[in-house]
């Protein structure tokens, strides 16, 4: 049972690990096709350590990690089983589907409720992202 007045265990969300083949070709989709930037970007030892995040809402955001093992290689793209491995939202649905369908990225399952747009998109990968335009009482 946790009790209102008990310190919060985590005071925030770090880092989402993204298994990746090649770094440079996942920051070219992140940053350049979705907007993310660079929050630190270090090679120690000969591994990369490249971590991207969301403008505003740092210093959450993604670990771009180079699979090294033949078992991570058939990782990437399918960590999540075939669930999103990520929900983004935004305000304007319409630009991010015009901007994701201008790269060439994979979209499907568009659809509306009451309180929401959505759409169904994959990284280089085949990683399912899910954006979201809130469109109810709270957005």
């Amino acid at each position: 049972m946790t009790r209102s007045c008990e310190v919060p265990l985590f005071s925030a969300l770090g880092r989402v690990v993204v298994l990746v083949a090649d770094t440079d070709e996942a920051l070219a989709f992140y940053r350049d096709v979705l907007g993310f930037t660079v929050l630190h970007d270090q090679a120690t030892d000969g591994y990369r350590y490249l971590h991207l995040g969301l403008p505003g809402q740092e210093p959450a955001g993604l670990w771009l990690m180079t699979a090294t093992t033949d078992r991570e290689r058939e990782l990437i793209g399918q960590q999540c089983g075939g669930q999103p491995l990520l929900v983004l939202y935004t305000a304007d649905l319409d630009h991010v589907s015009r901007r994701l369908r201008e790269h060439g990225t994979r979209v499907w399952s568009e659809q509306e409720d009451d309180d929401s747009r959505s759409l169904h998109f994959a990284d280089l990968y085949g990683n399912v992202i899910i954006a979201v335009q809130l469109t109810g009482p709270s957005a």
